[in-house]
């Protein structure tokens, strides 16, 4: 089943000469699909590249204006797929629209460590970013109303969305396809790199990391769990961030004493990896971890939400010493939001002291009846 994904549209209209067009994200989430689906009814001649095809990639490392011309040649769309693979491939790249009359390029890739580092600077003023989710509500809105959408909520709760999950009908497959991508997918860009020598603390990490959803996580503590030193612990979460399997909120404050910001909070892109790495597929009756999975899917819908409608927010939590606290915060447009997140029924009330210290911000509960009004 294949999905039509927002991030298409965004494409078509980033894509012009002397551009290039930058698509991050994490692995198996069909970056590769989504440009073939866009050059399907490109009018014009392109080359497409794969960043692991050794051949057609030295061309592009040359830092050869003459040798980089006679390997694009007359076409004026360059397709890199894997493109962090490429040496020096900001350089490159710059190298292009810079010599190219003309020339439009698309790049993407599963690991920023090397591309983010590598296109930041060198294409300065010549890029748009782009990052591409497992598949949002936002998308299958489109193919379900917003009753078929709750009724398939336990199904996003455990298996996730990768665009795969999709076309699997039993739920052993589904399980069979997360637990191969965490093995053998979710961290090659990561082991790749010099200087990681344990492979199964990075995985005892992420476990770990599972279990604490929605709460402060101690770096400390993680050392001590281990047995790794402070350092390595913080090196390890970074990569992962930069891998996109995990990203980090922190808390918010503005100087208030009884405030908590020292800690950071983790969540994972997909719940159906979340639940691969500690090996548990039970249905939500059987779980004793549904708020965990609740606030980890509702937040990431929100950051999709946020990327694909151009919501522009910096993203907190809140907490105060004396354990009142608040899942969500959204500073944006000069204005603070506050979102509780609960799977429950009941409303919770607003902290006073939130209200009392923050009088322009507002604060809300989202819940299983209004979800969909703030991840759609």
């Amino acid at each position: 089943m294949y999905i039509d994904r927002i991030q298409l549209e965004q494409i078509k209209s980033d894509l012009q000469p002397q551009k290039v067009v930058v698509i991050y994200g994490p692995r198996r989430t069909g970056k590769t699909t989504l440009i073939k689906k866009f050059l399907e009814k490109y009018p014009e001649p392109y080359l497409f590249v794969n960043g692991e095809n050794i051949d057609q990639r030295v061309p592009l490392e040359s830092q050869s204006i003459k040798t980089i011309k006679e390997f694009v040649g007359q076409n004026k769309l360059l397709v890199i797929d894997e493109a962090q693979k490429i040496d020096n491939v900001g350089l490159n790249l710059k190298l292009i629209v810079d010599s190219i009359d003309g020339i439009m390029v698309i790049a993407t890739g599963s690991s920023s460590f090397d591309l983010a580092k590598n296109v930041g600077e060198p294409l300065t003023g010549r890029k748009y970013t782009l990052k591409l989710f497992p598949v949002s509500q936002i998308e299958l809105s489109a193919y379900e109303n917003n009753f078929e959408a709750k009724q398939n909520l336990g199904i996003r709760l455990i298996y996730g969305s990768y665009p795969e999950i999709f076309s699997l009908e039993e739920n052993r497959l589904k399980e069979r396809y997360l637990k191969e991508t965490v093995s053998s997918y979710l961290y090659k860009d990561l082991l790749e790199l010099d200087g990681i020598r344990h492979s199964k603390k990075i995985i005892e990490l992420l476990q770990l990391l599972a279990f604490q959803i929605g709460h402060e996580v101690s770096y400390n503590e993680l050392s001590l769990k281990l047995e790794i030193a402070k350092k390595t612990v913080e090196r390890y979460l970074d990569l992962l961030e930069q891998a996109f399997v995990i990203f980090r909120v922190c808390g918010f404050s503005r100087n208030l004493r009884k405030e908590v910001t020292k800690n950071c909070r983790y969540y994972f892109y997909d719940n159906g990896v979340r639940n691969a790495l500690i090996n548990n597929f039970n249905p939500l009756n059987l779980r004793d971890d549904i708020g965990m999975l609740w606030e980890n899917y509702i937040v990431m819908e929100r950051i999709k939400k946020q990327e694909y409608k151009k919501i522009y927010s910096n993203n907190y939590f809140w907490r105060t010493y004396d354990q009142k606290e608040i899942d969500w915060i959204e500073e944006r447009e000069g204005k603070l939001f506050g979102y509780e997140i609960k799977w429950g029924k009941k409303i919770p009330k607003a902290p006073k002291i939130w209200l009392d210290t923050y009088h322009e911000a507002s604060w809300q509960a989202i819940n299983q009846e209004n979800y969909l009004d703030f991840i759609v």
